[in-house]
């Protein structure tokens, strides 16, 4: 299988993996699958970002315990201000604009996000953050919730501009684990001055 069907074949099964997740009743068996399914893709996955000579003995990528404190209900806000463009290295330019803004984090967390619709054929949502843990806890670039074109969506807005965000699925960009990637990071107004902890963390040290 070539490098192409091979990185359709991944994100067919991210895809997979994230419907099995919003279709669940139950949000902690959900991140129990979304847990041990990456865990054996990073490890088996001729597409995983782990460097191939470490892959054999990878445990997984390592995480918080859930947290149903992090599941939070916000309510989303339009927001139109912002247009973002960013280099990714030889894949070029990322144009992004900011379409909504959250309300309902700032007690808890510290903060409100914004979410981003990203440009170009089909584009999709966007919603990277850094916290209180980035760069000690967490990789000091911060981490992904939201990236509907890898596949990484957990459900759309409800009735009334209401969202569940849950946290628990924070998860770090492949740049954190390789530099074969350039990825593009949350910007200035994605930070949250709490400790989200919650989703992917880095190993702790023995």
């Amino acid at each position: 299988m070539n490098e192409d069907l091979q990185l359709w074949e991944w994100r067919e099964r991210i895809s997979n993996l994230y419907y099995e997740i919003r279709s669940s009743a139950d949000a902690v068996a959900a991140w129990r699958l979304w847990c041990d399914t990456r865990s054996t893709l990073f490890r088996d996955h001729p597409q995983s970002p782990i460097e191939q000579a470490d892959r054999k003995g990878f445990g997984g990528p390592t995480l918080f315990p859930y947290d149903p404190l992090l599941r939070l209900t916000v309510q989303l806000v339009p927001e139109t201000s912002e247009r973002i463009t960013i280099a990714t290295g030889v894949d070029g330019d990322l144009s992004m604009h900011a379409f909504a803004r959250t309300a309902g984090l700032e007690d808890r967390l510290g903060g409100e996000l914004t979410l981003y619709w990203i440009e170009g054929y089909g584009g999709g949502v966007f919603l990277p953050f850094v916290d209180g843990t980035s760069g000690t806890e967490t990789y000091g670039g911060g981490r992904y919730l939201l990236d509907t074109i890898k596949g990484a969506d957990l459900g759309v807005v409800r009735a009334g501009g209401v969202l569940v965000l849950d946290f628990n699925f924070s998860y770090f960009p492949s740049c954190a684990y390789s530099p074969r990637y350039v990825c593009p990071l949350a910007p200035s107004g994605n930070r949250l001055k709490g400790a989200v902890r919650a989703g992917e963390r880095l190993p702790i040290s023995k």
